[in-house]
C-alpha cells in the first residue's frame, strides 16, 4: 500500500482521489448572514492589521507567526474561543484509505474548530471550521489540497463544512459540501490589508462562528 501525506498532494490528486468538483461563488451572503461590526471590533481589527503589517513590511512572515499574529486574534475577536466551540491545534487526521488505488493518506490539521453542543457520534463533534495556514510568501491556494483532504474526513459524518486557507494577508474561504457529488465552492478572496476586505473577513468569521 502506498502512503501519501496530505501536504504533498496536488489539487489534481485530490480531485482524482476523492471526486471533488470545483465551483466559484461571487458572494458570501447566500450562505451566511453578515452583521455590521461594532466600533470596538473595528478598532481591534485595525490593531491586528497594523501589528501584522509591521512584520509583513520587515520580510517573510513564517507560518507560525501568521497563526500567532493574525489567525488567533481574529478567531478570538470572532467568538471562536467561547463555549460551546473548542479549538484544537496540529491534530492528526485518522488515516484515509483509498481502496481502489491501494493508497493511504495521512496528515495533520493546523487548526480545527468544533462545537461541543452538537455531537455526531460519541467521539465526534460537529466540525465548524478547518483552517490551513501558510507563510506570507506562499499563495493561499497552495494549501487547498490539504484543506480538502481534511474536510473529506469530516464529510463522512456531516453534510458540509467551512474551510479557510490563509497566508495572513490573503484569505480564501471554501464551502465544502456533499450533495450528488463532493463540491467545494471557492469564495471571493479577501485581502486583510484593505480596510473593507478586513471588515468583510471578520464578518464572515463571526457568521461562521454563529452557525
Amino acid at each position: 500500500m502506498t502512503t501519501l501525506n496530505a501536504r504533498n498532494l496536488s489539487l489534481e490528486d485530490v480531485q482524482r482521489l476523492f471526486g471533488f468538483q470545483k465551483q466559484y461563488a461571487d458572494s458570501f451572503t447566500p450562505l451566511l448572514s453578515l452583521e455590521p461590526l461594532t466600533e470596538l471590533e473595528q478598532q481591534e481589527l485595525v490593531q491586528i492589521r497594523d501589528d501584522f503589517d509591521r512584520y509583513l513590511t520587515a520580510g517573510k512572515v513564517s507560518e507560525g507567526q501568521v497563526k500567532f499574529l493574525v489567525v488567533a486574534p481574529l478567531m478570538r475577536l470572532a467568538g471562536f474561543y467561547r463555549y460551546p466551540i473548542q479549538i484544537t491545534l496540529e491534530e492528526d487526521i485518522a488515516d484515509i484509505n483509498i481502496e481502489d488505488e491501494d493508497t493511504k493518506i495521512t496528515g495533520r490539521m493546523d487548526i480545527l474548530a468544533v462545537t461541543k453542543a452538537k455531537r455526531i457520534t460519541a467521539n465526534t463533534s460537529f466540525w465548524i471550521l478547518v483552517i490551513e495556514s501558510k507563510n506570507s510568501s506562499v499563495a493561499p491556494i497552495e494549501g487547498l489540497p490539504q484543506l480538502l483532504t481534511y474536510a473529506y474526513k469530516s464529510l463522512q459524518y456531516q453534510t458540509s463544512v467551512w474551510g479557510l486557507v490563509t497566508n495572513g494577508q490573503y484569505y480564501q474561504f471554501v464551502y465544502i459540501k456533499q450533495s450528488d457529488a463532493l463540491i467545494y465552492q471557492l469564495m471571493p478572496v479577501l485581502n486583510f490589508m484593505e480596510s473593507q476586505r478586513a471588515i468583510d473577513l471578520l464578518q464572515v468569521l463571526k457568521a461562521i462562528c454563529q452557525l
